[in-house]
């Protein structure tokens, strides 16, 4: 693994570089911000207004006193011949049914607003004064993170939302406590990058294999838009932990958080 050269006492490179990849990747998201748009508003219009009318109308006939037992009754998110009733799962705790890309949308909304969290309770340690002394092109990285991963939630949540479903206000519950204990543990710079690349890569990774399970061409490309702004989060973060930042030839999902691990309720 190669090591790049210590410049500070907290990067090891220079801010001036630092501050040049925040640009970058700063200028990619905003490329992709289009796309993820354009592609959750399809959505909203096509896939998640087919479920808005079903959920509707399970609403009505269990009103009318009808009983759904054993997902008997299950709608097809979209067209019959490109989504079969295997790409619609049960959404745990409610005991109602959600299509895999609203259960994929709302574990995808949780690990965003863990990596808000993460960045935002570190950006406010370094402001004050708990790390040590903080380069500022390293507040600036995080700020800009932070706005990077609030973006993705909230295109998230416009699918989870879209088609009737509530908003994800939560972080993922099988890694909170995790980051809350390990974020207590952070010292300073390096070991707050390292906290913010192991989300990351769990984020990327997710991302990379909910694409292989999505159904709606809509939510694919969210994902796929996605992922590769993570990738870039994680590559810059190894820059500055002094690490080669391409340590595998091609993405992987090890560490995925399985997409069907939230609960996902109806609103």
């Amino acid at each position: 693994m190669r090591i790049l050269r210590k410049t500070t006492d907290q990067l090891a490179i220079s801010e001036t570089e630092l501050l040049a990849l925040t640009a970058d990747m700063e200028e990619r998201h905003r490329e992709t911000l289009p796309k993820m748009h354009a592609a959750v508003a399809e959505y909203i219009e096509g896939d998640g207004a087919a479920e808005r009318s079903r959920v509707s109308r399970r609403g009505f006939l269990a009103g009318g006193g009808i009983v759904v037992v054993g997902g008997a009754l299950l709608a097809a998110c979209g067209s019959s011949s490109t989504k079969s009733a295997t790409a619609t799962t049960m959404a745990s705790g409610s005991g109602s049914s959600a299509p895999v890309d609203v259960q994929a949308g709302a574990m995808a909304a949780s690990l965003e607003n863990l990596a808000v969290f993460a960045y935002g309770a570190g950006i406010s340690a370094a402001t004050a004064g708990k790390l040590g002394t903080i380069p500022p092109a390293v507040v600036t990285f995080a700020t800009t993170a932070k706005t990077q991963h609030q973006d993705h939630a909230d295109a998230w949540n416009a699918i989870v939302t879209g088609a009737g479903y509530q908003k994800v206000t939560t972080t993922d519950p099988a890694l909170t406590s995790t980051v809350q204990s390990d974020f207590a543990q952070v010292k300073d710079a390096g070991g707050l990058a390292k906290l913010a690349l192991t989300l990351e890569e769990i984020a990327a990774a997710t991302y990379l294999n909910a694409i292989g399970v999505l159904s709606s061409k809509q939510a694919i490309s969210t994902a796929a838009t996605i992922q590769p702004v993570e990738m870039q989060h994680a590559a810059i973060l190894n820059f500055v932990l002094g690490t080669y930042p391409v340590p595998n030839a091609f993405a992987m999902t090890t560490g995925a958080r399985p997409v069907t691990d939230y609960s996902v309720k109806k609103a």
